[in-house]
């Protein structure tokens, strides 16, 4: 029987471990058959774009079925992975910073109109409660120091940095004094 291609095509993956002595005396790589409940390329994906709207690792491990020390212990290993991480946590970070700024000047609260079919009398009105703020700064400030990093290592800059506050503040003094300069 023809040993299938380590490359994950037929199933194999390599296995952990420092592989055993060969005929050759050297040290080889063991093959073993795929696991059917590990990270696949969907889940890494679904982790990702749940870890992405909610800011929660918690949340995106139960969103695959797989525990939240299989998600830690592949960010460890896999620097690819790592680094989609990071990106999906800071992009849901700023979420969460625009989620709030926008409740903070609309409320928290939306009223929905149920109708009796499509076109309809109206059924029932309903008052629904948006995310809480409590949970938003609460993962803002959990994980405000890695996004910080993230950012860092980027090179982007936050809106609400030194170097962007001196920016808006220089330009802000050069429209006045063209204001300044056409009253006169």
């Amino acid at each position: 029987m023809a040993r299938q291609p380590a490359d994950g095509a037929g199933g194999l993956v390599p296995g952990r471990g420092k592989g055993r002595l060969g005929a050759t005396g050297r040290t080889g790589v063991q093959l073993r058959a795929r696991r059917r409940d590990g990270w696949t390329a969907e889940r890494v994906a679904r982790f990702l774009a749940v870890l992405e709207a909610t800011c929660n690792v918690s949340e995106a491990c139960r969103a695959v079925g797989i525990g939240a020390r299989a998600a830690y212990s592949l960010r460890q290993r896999d620097a690819t992975f790592a680094a989609d991480w990071q990106a999906a946590l800071a992009r849901g970070y700023e979420e969460l910073e625009m989620l709030l700024l926008r409740q903070s000047l609309f409320g928290l609260e939306r009223t929905e109109t149920v109708r009796d079919g499509a076109e309809g009398d109206v059924k029932a009105t309903k008052t629904v409660h948006s995310y809480s703020p409590q949970m938003a700064l609460r993962l803002l400030l959990a994980h405000r120091d890695t996004v910080g990093r993230h950012h860092e290592a980027a090179g982007t800059e936050r809106p609400d940095s030194d170097a962007v506050i001196e920016r808006v503040r220089a330009e802000l003094a050069r429209v006045r004094t063209r204001m300044a300069a056409g009253e006169e």
